[in-house]
Formats: structure tokens, C-alpha cells, sequence
């Protein structure tokens, strides 16, 4: 980690996913062989890139209910209470249709529908994330899906962690399979003879899973193409070096490729924050995985007021931006690119990653300039309807037929022409 000036973003900026392997050759054979060769060969594919040699790919009743069994009663209830805080902020993002009429007659309006089907995917690997599988599946229940296909990874015995399979529990999970990976999307994305093909795919997942996310787009819906995550803070000289050293260790140690970044107008508390992350790497677990990203990618920005650590911020658009300063809410006004906003000394950007209630699946990259959090709305689709009686059109044909005529479709003049003439419809 060290110290850099504004003049230096451009290193920061151009950071993209493109900095790690192209992995696109290998995952459209993956997607290949498993549109051909459906189920078989997802259990290869689990033995070849996973080790992990399955009897089955769904999870069983059996395995379920051991899982829950095995879940301590005090886990449950902090599911239970994540559970009710997602439930509360999502139900207010709920859109309702609308129907306008005319004095004409005209009816014109927009139904909100939900998906029917849909598939979450839940990373493995380095750890288990519980929180994922509350954070994808409840707004998709909100919106009234009506069936969530969950997958995600085994462990090296072909097991789903307990964790996991309680929280798809708590979720209210239809379906859950043991298969990660570009494998993984695929099925989900053409169906197997076990695995029901869907509408669409939400999830994080590592550079292969966003790889075949982004093949199948168009054959089903993704909800965003989910890079390495990052967090940025900005401080004050209220900020608590402990706190902040903290929060960013707590973002790095996701992954290798996680980025960590403080912007502050005070150099004191940069050399106090180092001090801290060296101190408390030491007793980190994840502290190879910690000091690799802080080392790699991450940054210390030095400005001259607030006004322009937050031109910084909305430049960068991180995942996460926490505001670590006296007066946050004077500075939410001016925030533009933020996957979500962490105000004050006591909102750690953690408190959002499992228990809060805004989701955590964010855009990362940059890509808060355009995505937003995933939300209810992912999971819906709109349609719109018309109604005009004959009055009505009569009173517009002839515009219509200009319009028409204009971009030289004959066809479409006729459609409105031969009604102008032909009444034998009442």
C-alpha cells in the first residue's frame, strides 16, 4: 500500500478484469459440453476441474435437514434477523403497474411481472457466503418469482456448507445442486436433465463464472458482470485509524485481486492507518490473501479538502464508499458513483455485507457510473398494453400513414389505411 496523488488515478481507474487471464476459450468449451451433453457432463466436469467425484446433483431432503440440524439455534436467529432486515428495505423498492385513460377511450397501461424462474449462484471455494444466498434470494421471493434454482460448489467431500444450505432454508429455496463454475452457468443457462434452465442468473462468482455469464447473456438474463470487490474510504481528521485500518483489511482479505482504498486530507492519519494494517495483519488468518491485495491494489489518496476526496470517490465509483468523516450526510448530496454509501464512524461497510438490509451484491470495477444494486426490480419484467376503439384511431390514421410513408414501409401504411376505409369490424 502507499501514498499517491490525484494526478495518479489514472493506474487506479484503468484497473479492470482484464488484468487477470482470458479465460473465454475455455469456458465456451465448458458451455459446449454441457449443452451436448447435459448432465453427464456436468458430473465430469465437477471430477475434472472440482476433484470431487458426486452421486448426485441435487441436494437431498436428507442432507437438508442435517444441515439445519447442525446449524446452531443462535445462527439461525441471525439469519432470521438479516432475514427481516433485507425483507423490510426490499419491499419498498416493490414498482406497481399503472392504466391510464383517455377521454378518447384510449386505455394504455404498464403490468409488472415476475420472473418464473430463476437461478442464483452462490460462490465456494476460499470461503462459504450465507449472505449471498439471503441477499439474492429474497428480493427474487418479493418480486414473486416463482421458482429460485440455487447452485453453488462442494467441498472437496461433496458436501454444501451447513451455513449454506440453512440460509437457503430461511431464504425459501425451491431447488438446490451441487455444481459451480462456467458448468454451473451453463446448466442453468440451457437446463440439464436435472437442472431446470431458467430466466435468469444473479450472483458473484470468480473470473470463469462471470466469464460464461457473460457467453450465455441473451439465451437468459444476468444481473451484472461481477469483477473483483473493492471499498473506498474517505476520512477526516475524526477519523479512528483502528476503525479505518480495520474496514480495509476487511475488504482485502476477499481476495487476492480486492482493492482497498483510503482518500483523506490528512497526512497524520495516513501514517497512523499503516501503522495499523501492519499491526493487524499480523493476527489475520486470511493475512497472505490480505497483504497480496493491499500490496497489489492498494491506494492511499492524500487531497486538500473533502470537496475533492469525493470528486475522487465519484471518479473511481466504488462497491462500497464509506464515509468516515464529522458530517457525513453533508456529503451524500454530492456522492454520484457508489454501489452503496457507508455514513459515519459506526456504519462499517460490513454491517452491509450480512446484516443491514441494502443488498450487498453491488457493481464493482467502476461499473457504479451504470449498474445499481441488485434489487427487486431484477427480478420482474414489464409489459405495456393499448387499447384504442375506432373513434380513436380514426381521429390519428392519418398521421400514422405519414409517419409510415416517412420511413418508406409501405406495409405498415396499409395496416392503418385499410381500417380508414374497411368498417366490417364493429
Amino acid at each position: 500500500m502507499y501514498t499517491t496523488e490525484k494526478d495518479s488515478m489514472e493506474k487506479i481507474l484503468a484497473r479492470k478484469m482484464s488484468e487477470t487471464k482470458d479465460v473465454s476459450s475455455v469456458v465456451e468449451k465448458i458451455i459446449q459440453r454441457v449443452r451436448t451433453d447435459g448432465d453427464q457432463a456436468l458430473f465430469q466436469l465437477v471430477e475434472e476441474i472440482d476433484q470431487v467425484k458426486l452421486d448426485a446433483l441435487a441436494v437431498s431432503a436428507a442432507e437438508k435437514k442435517a444441515a439445519l440440524e447442525a446449524t446452531s439455534p443462535e445462527l439461525m436467529a441471525v439469519f432470521n434477523q438479516a432475514k427481516g432486515n433485507i425483507l423490510a428495505f426490499h419491499k419498498k423498492q416493490v414498482r406497481q403497474g399503472f392504466v391510464a385513460t383517455e377521454d378518447s377511450g384510449v386505455v394504455m397501461g404498464q403490468r409488472v411481472i415476475p420472473l418464473v424462474c430463476v437461478g442464483v449462484y452462490v460462490p465456494g471455494g476460499t470461503a462459504a457466503y450465507p449472505s449471498t444466498v439471503l441477499m439474492d434470494v429474497l428480493p427474487a421471493k418479493i418480486a414473486g418469482v416463482k421458482k429460485i434454482v440455487m447452485i453453488t460448489p462442494t467441498d472437496n467431500e461433496g458436501k454444501v456448507p451447513d451455513a449454506i444450505l440453512a440460509a437457503a432454508e430461511v431464504a425459501g429455496v425451491d431447488e438446490i445442486y451441487k455444481v459451480g463454475g462456467a458448468h454451473g452457468v451453463a446448466a442453468l443457462a440451457y437446463g440439464t436433465e436435472t437442472i431446470p434452465k431458467v430466466d435468469k442468473i444473479v450472483g458473484p462468482g470468480n473470473i470463469y463464472v462471470a466469464t460464461a455469464k457473460r457467453m450465455v447473456y441473451g439465451e437468459v438474463d444476468i444481473d451484472m458482470i461481477a469483477g473483483p470487490s473493492d471499498v473506498l474510504i474517505v476520512a477526516d481528521h475524526t477519523g479512528n485509524p483502528r476503525w479505518i485500518a480495520a474496514d480495509l483489511l476487511a475488504q482485502a482479505e476477499h481476495d487476492k485481486l480486492a482493492q482497498a482504498i483510503l482518500v483523506t486530507t490528512e497526512e497524520k492519519l495516513i501514517e497512523a492507518v499503516e501503522t495499523e494494517l501492519e499491526k493487524q495483519l499480523v493476527n489475520l488468518p486470511r493475512k497472505e490473501i490480505a497483504a497480496a491485495s493491499l500490496e497489489n491494489n492498494g491506494k492511499i489518496i492524500l487531497v486538500k479538502d473533502l470537496n475533492e476526496a469525493i470528486e475522487v470517490a465519484n471518479q473511481i465509483a466504488p462497491e462500497h464508499l464509506e464515509l468516515s468523516v464529522a458530517e457525513p450526510f453533508a456529503l451524500l448530496g454530492k456522492v454520484e458513483n457508489a454501489g452503496s454509501v457507508f455514513l459515519g464512524h459506526h456504519t462499517p461497510e460490513v454491517l452491509g455485507d450480512y446484516f443491514a438490509g441494502p443488498n450487498h451484491t453491488l457493481p464493482t470495477e467502476g461499473t457504479a457510473r451504470f449498474y445499481s444494486p441488485l434489487s427487486v426490480d431484477d427480478f420482474i419484467k414489464k409489459s405495456s398494453y393499448l387499447y384504442y376503439p375506432e373513434e380513436a384511431l380514426r381521429a390519428v390514421g392519418s398521421a400514422v400513414e405519414l409517419f409510415a410513408k416517412t420511413e418508406e414501409l409501405d406495409g405498415h401504411a396499409r395496416s392503418m389505411s385499410f381500417r380508414m376505409v374497411d368498417d366490417s369490424v364493429k
